[in-house]
């Protein structure tokens, strides 16, 4: 499993208020409606091999092509977010792709020496993963696969961009 010619689906930031950064890239680049899911529920989580907690929020829009999420943790638990920003710290977290097969690309990862550092699954779920390639590349990648739930929330978010008028630019979700 290569990941050559996989598009990024999602460009994340990791930032200290999602609504807040949501608002402000709205306002520079004419980003979204964002959809907000606060706490998003996790069947599992583990973070460089160890079950964690991770409670955080995340904002989705759309910037052009690319889908754009905001998220903050609210926890103080060791996570792929903390492995890069410790508490304060703000900036580019992760580049999201699809992958065929989550499993394959973790372990083709991890012999090129790149390790997972997060592990998690959705309540509805949709597991996804954080690869520490931040040696490499500077951020983390973020693999997942393209399930039906995946890819409708994609393309819900998408189709509201589609011709929005700038109004009601945070909505709140619940999954």
């Amino acid at each position: 499993m290569t990941l050559a010619g996989l598009p990024p689906r999602q460009i994340a930031y990791f930032v200290p208020d999602i609504r807040e950064a949501a608002l402000a890239h709205h306002r520079q680049f004419g980003s979204g409606p964002f959809f907000v899911i606060d706490h998003v529920a996790l069947s599992r989580s583990e973070h460089r091999g160890v079950p964690r907690p991770l409670d955080h929020s995340s904002a989705y829009g759309q910037w052009g092509a690319v889908m754009v999420e905001f998220v903050q943790q609210h926890n103080p638990d060791p996570s792929a977010y903390h492995d890069m920003y410790p508490a304060g710290g703000t900036g580019l977290h992760h580049v999201a792709l699809f992958v065929s097969d989550l499993d394959a690309a973790l372990a083709e990862h991890a012999v090129a020496g790149n390790p997972t550092a997060q592990y998690a699954v959705t309540t509805t779920g949709t597991a996804f993963a954080f690869v520490d390639t931040t040696r490499s590349l500077g951020h983390m990648l973020e693999l997942y696969e393209p399930s039906p739930g995946l890819t409708g929330f994609y393309a819900m978010v998408a189709a509201a961009a589609d011709g929005w008028d700038g109004s009601d630019p945070i909505r709140t979700i619940n999954l």
